[in-house]
């Protein structure tokens, strides 16, 4: 015989315990609390509406939000002194390593010409990167590489 205080039996199984889930404004909340301009905090809003550094939801957002989310002026122009000036040392090294690495193979293959090109490519890929890699740091507390 099955005791009924231990079995399920014909009966619903029990009922589990509801989960404590974090606010959504808890992230938002941290982000008004950071020691940076409030463009850089629109930004970092705009990254968690997009569900953060992966950006999952990203097409969900309008034109304007998605271009001034994955675009940046000053890095684009600066390239890796923007980063340099960000904190984001690891980053503008790599980037930097990897233009020379480019140019140079390209001089040596003799295609010297598009060494122009690989500059305004990286350039863009500097723009592309700068705001969720800054998000990763001031946010995240995280260092990333690429």
């Amino acid at each position: 015989m099955s005791d009924p205080y231990n079995s399920y039996g014909s009966s619903a199984p029990p009922i589990s315990q509801p989960t404590t889930t974090v606010p959504p404004r808890a992230k938002a909340d941290s982000i008004a609390r950071l020691q940076v301009s409030e463009s850089w905090k629109r930004k970092f809003r705009l990254i968690e509406k997009a569900g953060g550094p992966d950006l999952p939801h990203f097409r969900d957002l309008p034109f304007g939000e998605r271009f001034g989310l994955t675009f940046n002026v000053l890095a684009l122009i600066l390239g890796p002194f923007y980063y340099l000036a960000k904190g984001l040392w690891r980053q503008a090294l790599f980037y930097f390593i990897i233009a020379v690495a480019l140019i140079l193979l390209l001089n040596a293959v003799g295609l010297g010409s598009f060494s122009r090109s690989i500059g305004y490519g990286l350039g863009v890929a500097y723009s592309f990167r700068a705001n969720i890699s800054y998000y990763k740091k001031i946010v995240l507390g995280d260092a990333p590489w690429l």
